[in-house]
């Protein structure tokens, strides 16, 4: 799956990538967080578009979003047959630019967060489905849900999905949903070339969304990993329960 991932490529840079008119200017995010407000890539009748989206996906035909749970993810397996998105598939999907992600490996009950990012450092655009919500009083919501696809067994060791990045040459296949039907994009939603990620870990740091800065994406050290697992044990072990000190009543009614 994809739960965090960053945006570090300058927006120019982004803009010439991505081919959009739009001039954004939009700061280096380390830490990406669902419900956030995140740069996506559409095009309409030909022509490329930027736009904000909020990262929860929410399908047209919900009718109270508090009952509908939070969707950031959109399995590929799925996506032509669920409810949710067998229409975005097949008329708004679109691209989100990103330059890696965080992912969670779970190990002997420790969840330790590893950044995955592209072996020649090049941005990534992963497979997104965009959805318009109208609330009962006219209110709109663009929102949004990445694509994942299971996992190579190069990287099944860290999850068992991954998000689904698209090749600029694929770019117009997976955006121009009138020449291209959702069959022929379908092709599209594999998991990565075996040997074009790498990944190390990182520290817990990322798991606190109010952080978002250049240290998430270091690789930790050796003093902050032990920190990190004296931490986890010290919380992990069962408290110890101190003796109860015998208190002699001398018959005062005292209250100290």
């Amino acid at each position: 799956m994809c739960g965090r991932y960053v945006i570090l490529t300058t927006p120019d840079e982004l803009r010439r990538l991505f081919n959009y008119p739009e001039l954004p200017n939009s700061p280096a995010r380390h830490n990406v967080a669902p419900t956030q407000p995140v740069p996506v890539v559409l095009q309409d009748r030909g022509v490329r578009h930027y736009h904000l989206m909020r990262w929860a996906f929410m399908p047209a035909w919900v009718k109270d979003p508090r009952t509908f749970a939070l969707v950031i993810n959109a399995r590929s397996e799925t996506v032509q047959t669920k409810p949710a998105f067998k229409n975005a598939i097949r008329r708004r999907r679109c691209l989100l630019p990103a330059d890696g992600y965080y992912e969670w490996q779970d190990k002997g009950g420790r969840k330790r967060p590893f950044f995955i990012r592209r072996r020649d450092g090049a941005p990534m655009a992963f497979a997104g489905l965009a959805e318009t919500w109208m609330g009962p009083n006219g209110e709109e919501v663009d929102t949004v849900a990445i694509v994942t696809t299971a996992a190579a067994p190069e990287m099944a060791g860290l999850h068992h999905r991954v998000p689904v990045t698209i090749a600029p040459a694929d770019f117009e296949r997976w955006l121009d949903c009138l020449a291209f039907d959702a069959d022929e994009a379908m092709p599209l939603l594999v998991p990565p070339q075996v040997g074009s990620m790498a990944w190390y870990e990182v520290s817990t740091a990322v798991n606190h969304v109010a952080n978002d800065d250049p240290q998430l994406i270091l690789p930790i050290t050796a003093e902050q990993a032990a920190d990190e697992e004296a931490a986890f044990l010290a919380k992990k072990a069962p408290a110890r329960k101190l003796p109860r000190a015998k208190v002699e009543d001398e018959g005062q009614g005292s209250l100290f």
